[in-house]
This record gives C-alpha cells, structure tokens and sequence, in this order.
C-alpha cells in the first residue's frame, strides 16, 4: 500500500483474520470506523464488519483492529 493513498476513516476494505486467532478464517468486508497512530510508520485500523467473525477466545464481534499492512486491502 505504499504506492496507493492513505486509508481513510468511511472507506471500505478487506481484512484477512487467519485461523490461528480465528474461528472466522479469511476474508471480510467491511467498513474503517477509526484510525488509532501506532508508530510513525503504522496505525491500528478499526473496522467494523459486514457480517460478525468469531474469535477462538470469545463470542462473535463485528469490530476488529488491523495494525499488519497485509491484513487489510481496498474493497
């Protein structure tokens, strides 16, 4: 994403969330709610979901934080 613009706060993307977290493995849309600066180079990137992933630890969610750049695409 270095090439490409910032992501924005109302934009939509594609989050991966792999099965070592994850009951709720792959792909998911949705939309980014907020942005929290983690270091000079990343942000966390709060998305709220189209449909609810379930961690392996808890219950369903529909927000999720995305700090790793491969994680998270344009949709």
């Amino acid at each position: 994403m270095a090439d490409s613009p910032p992501l924005q706060v109302g934009e939509r993307v594609r989050i991966h969330l792999d099965a070592d977290h994850w009951r709720s493995a792959g792909w998911f849309e949705g939309t980014i709610i907020r942005i929290d600066p983690y270091s000079a180079h990343r942000s966390f990137y709060w998305v709220e979901l189209d449909v609810s992933a379930e961690p392996l630890q808890s219950g369903r969610t529909s927000l999720v934080s995305v700090l790793n750049p491969r994680n998270i695409v344009r949709a």
